[in-house]
């Protein structure tokens, strides 16, 4: 099997990168391939323009950058974004990638009044890179915001399935290391069915 796994942040010597690094080792001791989505290295501009709301309008067909970008998840039998949690959501060059990616009559498409979810059959695993505990999250709702927001709004929006949604909370704690071996266990449990917690 194949995984996609899309990182959406800017500094190469990231915890979050670091964590990707330790998901894709996992996911080869189990025998599966892996291709990165170095989003910030590989430069993709994630600000959505006039010629993604063309698109989006169904008035021309999305740019080259984007149709690469649709070309890999399709090759991947499941997408794994690996991303710190800003503002309680997506940093702002995931969430560009997800807006201009996503894209009208590929992700999901209207007709008649009706969203048709384009995206059946796609395999989602999402993991947040924190810096509060989660016990914070729980508090304040931020866990549930999340899930409404990213896996109902994004995804389920798409029709595609969350299999998991891991959050690896505490990342500025002196326990930070810790979650390298949580985050290795993730890829070789990827493609097992269960769902982290």
């Amino acid at each position: 099997m194949q995984a996609l796994i899309v990182i959406g942040h800017h500094d190469p010597h990231s915890l979050t990168h670091a964590l990707a690094g330790q998901i894709a080792e996992g996911l080869a001791s189990a025998g599966h391939r892996c291709e990165f989505a170095d989003l910030a290295s590989e430069g993709f501009d994630p600000r959505f323009s006039m010629a993604d709301h063309a698109v989006h309008r169904r008035l021309a067909p999305a740019p080259d950058d984007v149709l690469r970008e649709q070309a890999r998840i399709e090759r991947a039998d499941a997408l794994v974004l690996v991303y710190p949690i800003y503002w309680w959501s997506l940093p702002a060059l995931l969430k560009g990638w997800v807006e201009r990616v996503f894209s009208h009559g590929w992700a999901f498409e209207y007709e008649g009044g009706t969203v048709i979810k384009k995206l059946r059959g796609m395999n989602v695993h999402l993991v947040g890179v924190a810096g509060a505990d989660a016990g914070t999250f729980e508090r304040h709702g931020y866990s549930d915001a999340m899930r409404v927001q990213i896996e109902h709004g994004i995804f389920d929006y798409c029709g595609a399935n969350v299999l998991s949604s891991t959050l690896l909370d505490d990342s500025e704690g002196p326990t930070a290391a810790l979650l390298l071996a949580s985050a290795r266990h993730l890829g070789e449990q990827l493609f097992g069915g269960t769902r982290a917690l």
